[in-house]
């Protein structure tokens, strides 16, 4: 059989035209919603911009940048936020694969009902989520003082909320709920996908089930694992929708996060230079974190 003709330059016009033309939807949002919200951050990260029409942006060069980093308070999100990611990153991460090697092998609809039972957290709205997680931890009448305070662990009733040596742990804690749903059903679909001809091979060698993992199935989920690494880092640091409906930063700043004080300082306070100048170094830290991540994988 003849090898095909070389696409002539107006084949390759055509092709490449049309396919800008299928992108030209996802790119129109992407630029108008993305692109240039993230250049206009950074613009009036330089003014003194407080969203009133009648009153003229006044360009302060680097002066919200100064204020920034001699903010304690921004400094107190800033180590909550870390924490949160600390925390959450690695443990989603691991309980997920661990989850997901016990599972992938099941029957079909024991598969479907595993999935199902983790990723409903996900598609159930942060509101409703929200509202179960704060009847729980209510430190009158919540299901953890009534248990806890049945087994004999506690003697009286805990304020979880409103406490600053738990509040922030409550919040991981349901960060955590809702964040293991899509990586247990991406690391599922990621193991199923391993070339289990290599495993058998590995397993008649006399291979464990360690070696097998550690040597076969883990580099092949390995990009698996660093998209799950990045996207739910970039969560973690926007952890924002709890803090709001739960506790609005308090007791004395102990759950307060980089995102929800953006928040306040932009659309409370109506500093909305001083809130986007705190978006710019968020957006860096992320972005170093996530190529860091990047680099450490690429590296394994």
């Amino acid at each position: 059989m003849s090898a095909s003709a070389p696409l002539t330059k107006a084949q390759v016009k055509k092709e490449t035209l049309h396919g800008y033309l299928f992108m030209l939807p996802s790119l129109v949002f992407f630029i108008g919603f993305v692109i240039i919200p993230m250049f206009l951050c950074i613009y009036l990260s330089f003014f003194d911009s407080n969203l009133n029409a009648n009153v003229a942006d006044k360009f302060i060069g680097l002066a919200n940048y100064k204020e920034l980093f001699q903010d304690p308070i921004f400094y107190k999100a800033m180590q909550n936020t870390l924490i949160i990611v600390v925390v959450s990153v690695p443990v989603v991460t691991i309980f997920s694969l661990w989850v997901s090697s016990v599972i992938y092998k099941l029957k079909d609809w024991a598969l479907s009902a595993f999935r199902c039972i983790f990723y409903l957290p996900v598609v159930t709205g942060s509101v409703a989520v929200t509202v179960v997680w704060k009847w729980m931890y209510n430190n009158y009448y919540g299901i953890f003082n009534y248990v806890l305070k049945g087994m004999g662990i506690i003697d009286k009733n805990i304020n979880w909320l409103g406490d600053p040596k738990y509040a922030l742990g409550c919040i991981i804690l349901i960060l955590l709920t809702t964040s293991v749903g899509q990586p247990i059903v991406l690391y599922v679909s990621a193991l199923n996908n391993v070339d289990q001809s290599l495993v058998e091979a590995a397993k008649v060698d006399g291979a464990t089930d360690k070696d097998v993992f550690w040597k076969i199935k883990w580099p092949s989920i390995m990009p698996t694992t660093l998209y799950i690494l990045v996207i739910t880092t970039i969560n973690s640091f926007q952890c924002f929708a709890l803090i709001q409906l739960l506790t609005s930063g308090g007791p004395n700043y102990s759950t307060e996060t980089v995102m929800y004080y953006i928040y306040y300082t932009a659309f409370k306070t109506y500093r909305f230079g001083y809130g986007n100048a705190m978006g710019v170094i968020l957006a860096i830290v992320i972005a170093v974190l996530s190529a860091v991540q990047f680099k450490l994988a690429k590296e394994k």
